[in-house]
């Protein structure tokens, strides 16, 4: 964090010799960690043109912000990244939704499989909570389908052994097959338990089938590491976040599943990884300007 904070740009502009307003040569202003076009006399920082762009906070704190990010197990909240950091909570909820995003456009261009490979997968509902009712006689079974608010989600996950794991949020269990059929290449074997939805997979793949009614593991054939990724998960759900809106799951399901993959990285090296995937991603057109587009429509 140090070498951050003192060569912000890694050397990147300089070694290249372009400013982002594609002027030659510029010059340091190192009392604000700020550059300035020679050409045109632009003012830049590092976080100029990145999805950190336009940022209240310093960029110390920022570095700060991140490493409490990384070193969370089950995730952050925004209240209490503000505590901590001592910034408006709207900005610590901003901050933390890009760093989701960041890690969801990293996992987007990933794909898992091929020869020799061995993947796990398994779905999971998230979200959807319903408070009960004070007497015991109003209150509603929600494992009936009459009962269901129908804002639970099905995720669907597929974790490589010794590998990366990829995620995402589909309409049901049904879609599993073809989630896993555009993320897994052919040539490995793949772990799944009875569940139908993995019945299509078995064309493609080489399959090996777990009943948990019977057992977890059999015969080498386990869905456990898939079934890691859903613990940390459900631990993020309930005991940190309370509520996860629906319209983000698919972000929050990113971020544990980087959390899972990484569980044995030290701080240092997560930081350094979360700073250059937000440095080298462009503005979010989801969370750029996000509490002034609320002011704006109240």
């Amino acid at each position: 964090m140090a070498s951050l904070l003192q060569d912000p740009l890694g050397g990147n502009w300089r070694r290249s010799g372009l400013s982002p307003s594609q002027g030659m040569f510029h010059y340091v202003r190192s009392s604000r960690r700020r550059w300035i076009c020679k050409s045109c006399g632009y003012e830049f920082s590092v976080t100029t043109g990145t999805i950190l762009a336009d940022r209240n906070m310093s960029f110390g704190d920022l570095l700060l912000a991140i490493f409490l990010f990384v070193n969370a197990v089950k995730g952050l909240t925004a209240l209490q990244l503000s505590r901590e950091v001592g910034c408006d909570y709207k900005v610590a909820f901003v901050l933390l939704h890009k760093l989701r995003e960041c890690l969801e456009a990293e996992q987007a261009r990933r794909l898992l499989g091929g020869e020799g490979t061995e993947c796990e997968t398994d779905t999971a509902y998230f979200g959807g909570y319903g408070k009960p009712a004070n007497h015991q006689e109003n209150r509603r079974d929600l494992r009936l389908t009459e009962n269901r608010t129908g804002r639970r989600q099905c995720v669907v996950v597929v974790r490589q052994r010794a590998g990366g794991t990829v995620t995402a949020v589909i309409a049901s269990e049904t879609a599993a097959s073809a989630f896993v059929r555009r993320k897994v290449e052919r040539g490995g074997v793949i772990h799944a338990d009875e569940g139908a939805a993995f019945d299509e997979l078995h064309a493609r793949y080489v399959m090996a089938r777990i009943n948990h009614e019977e057992a977890y593991s059999r015969d080498g054939a386990c869905t456990n590491q898939a079934e890691s990724f859903f613990s940390r998960m459900r631990r993020a759900e309930v005991g940190i976040h309370h509520h996860i809106a629906g319209l983000y799951l698919r972000r929050y399901a990113a971020e544990m599943s980087w959390r899972e993959d990484r569980r044995a990285t030290d701080n240092s090296r997560l930081t350094s990884e979360v700073v250059s995937l937000t440095l080298g991603r462009g503005h979010s057109v989801d969370w750029r300007g996000y509490w002034r587009r609320w002011q704006h429509a109240a």
